[in-house]
């Protein structure tokens, strides 16, 4: 996957550079720290993944939806320090394909990076958080009026949607999956955000609904 960071900080290039150059299959093809800088590579280099604070010096929010509309075969990992559930909800329907922050962890900063240049959406726990205390749903942003891609579940969530059906813990489906335990848990969050329900059942529920797994297959259990 090729990427560009993009930001003013001198201090949080190095840092992200430091984090994915040890990735298997990332290569970083530059640094933006400005938004025209950015906005150039762009039309210079071929990119699978922009990751950038739009919050930061010299860019702005508006540069979302000039990549969504200029490249829609790129998506954007924003990374940003905390904001407020608007400022959240605007970057996201205007393009924006996954949302971090900047105190997550580096193994959730790696798994955001994996699973956004795979064309998945990816909200660390905080971020949830976040929107749904301000009783925002992420559900009602209108993605596919900026992405080509309708599915709402993605395929990493559908993993995880079934292996809770089945009575797997966190820390089971981490190790199966190859994934930290924290991500597991921000996935669990972001799938009930969307499904708009508020335990394990919901889930279970929705995966015999939707016939991801059989009625007679799955396992009641308490896992929380």
């Amino acid at each position: 996957m090729k990427i560009i960071l993009a930001d003013s900080n001198e201090l949080t290039l190095a840092g992200l550079r430091a984090i994915l150059s040890v990735v298997d299959n990332v290569e970083i093809v530059g640094d933006a720290r400005t938004q025209d800088e950015l906005i150039d590579m762009l039309s210079t280099f071929e990119v699978d993944v922009v990751l950038v604070d739009f919050t930061a010096n010299d860019f702005t929010i508006d540069l979302i939806s000039d990549i969504a509309i200029q490249y829609p075969n790129i998506n954007i990992l924003a990374i940003t320090p905390e904001q407020s559930a608007n400022v959240l909800v605007d970057a996201l329907k205007l393009g924006v394909t996954s949302y971090v922050k900047k105190d997550c962890s580096i193994n959730e900063i790696i798994d955001a990076v994996k699973e956004t240049s795979q064309g998945n959406k990816f909200f660390c726990g905080q971020i949830v958080e976040t929107i749904q205390e301000a009783n925002l749903n992420i559900e009602d942003i209108d993605y596919e009026a900026f992405s080509c891609d309708a599915v709402v579940i993605s395929k990493r969530e559908q993993e995880i949607i079934i292996l809770i059906s089945e009575g797997y813990t966190n820390g089971q489906i981490a190790e199966m999956l190859f994934i930290s335990n924290h991500t597991v848990n921000s996935h669990r969050k972001n799938i009930m955000a969307k499904l708009g329900v508020k335990n394990t059942a919901g889930i279970v529920m929705y995966a015999v609904k939707t016939n991801l797994i059989s009625p007679n297959k799955f396992l009641f259990t308490s896992n929380n």
